[in-house]
Order: structure tokens, then C-alpha cells, then sequence
């Protein structure tokens, strides 16, 4: 790449990294992994600089990269999350949380319950606001499958918030 396509991606970059990493953290749960998420989205967009001709359609292109990356990456099977009756560590006892932060935290521990194919789903539908073809063609998939994927994933969050919520209320 020449000096100025070398800036306009750094321009890129400054101006969008910290979303595209908040959108890897609603989708994999760990601020860690959702770094890794980023990184490997704009290497991509900085391998094809060149080649993409739309700059407008920068996002999707990095988006569509991102939840691609998660879901790969968790169908590897070293990567699988094992369920276990005891967590290695407990969550805090103090009751002076804010209800913002409890909310959060229930919402995060539901969305890892939710297998990763609907919880993209979420994600980009709700938090990201797209809509049902925008989801689609970010998943390359039609918009059927968003819908009935969109259904699935609400159950599964409903039921996973149930138990979340559960273990967010103090013992009494």
C-alpha cells in the first residue's frame, strides 16, 4: 500500500476501533477475545484496503468479518465453553451495584448461554440495530433464517436470563 491508502486506514481505524471491539465484547462476553475479534477484522479490512472500491460500505464489510471470526472460532472444538454446577469464582456480594450494572451483567451472562449463531443474531439486530436484511447480509443468509434464528435467540435468552437474574439477587 502507498502512504496515503496507509493513512486513510489509519483514519479508518482511530475512528471505528472502539466500536467494532465493543460489538466483538456483546458478541463473544470477554473484552479479551473481543480484542482478538477486532484485530483479526481489521487485519482483513487492511489486507483488501486496496481492493475495496465502496468505502462506504466499510462497516459491513468489517462487521460481516467480525461475526464470521466468532463463529468460527467457536465452532473450533477447543474453544467450546464447558458448563460446570460451580463457578471458579463467585460474584461479588455487595448490594450497592447500580441497577445499570446488574442489568449488564444479567444480559452478558444470558447472551453466553445463547448458542453463537443466534446470539449474532441478537446482536446485530438489537444492539446494533440493524434490520432484518442488513443482519442478513451480514450473515450471509436470508432473511428467513434472521428471522427464525432472531426467534430462536430470544427463547434461549429469555430462559438464560431467567437463571441469570436468579443468581444476580441476594441470598436471603
Amino acid at each position: 500500500m502507498d502512504q496515503r491508502d496507509e493513512q486513510e486506514f489509519a483514519e479508518y481505524f482511530v475512528a471505528r476501533r472502539e466500536a467494532v471491539r465493543r460489538t466483538a465484547y456483546l458478541l463473544c462476553g470477554d473484552w479479551h477475545r473481543a480484542d482478538d475479534f477486532a484485530q483479526t477484522a481489521f487485519v482483513a479490512v487492511h489486507r483488501r484496503w486496496r481492493k475495496i472500491r465502496d468505502k462506504q460500505a466499510l462497516d459491513a464489510y468489517v462487521r460481516r468479518t467480525l461475526v464470521r471470526a466468532v463463529i468460527d472460532e467457536s465452532r473450533r472444538p477447543w474453544r467450546r465453553e464447558r458448563f460446570v454446577d460451580e463457578l471458579p469464582e463467585s460474584p461479588s456480594s455487595d448490594h450497592e451495584v447500580g441497577d445499570t450494572v446488574a442489568t449488564r451483567d444479567a444480559l452478558m451472562k444470558g447472551l453466553k448461554r445463547v448458542p453463537p449463531r443466534q446470539r449474532a443474531v441478537l446482536v446485530l439486530r438489537f444492539l446494533e440495530g440493524l434490520d432484518v436484511a442488513s443482519a442478513a447480509e451480514v450473515l450471509g443468509c436470508s432473511e428467513g433464517t434472521v428471522k427464525s434464528q432472531t426467534a430462536r435467540g430470544l427463547e434461549a435468552l429469555r430462559e438464560a436470563l431467567g437463571d441469570a437474574i436468579d443468581d444476580l439477587r441476594p441470598a436471603s
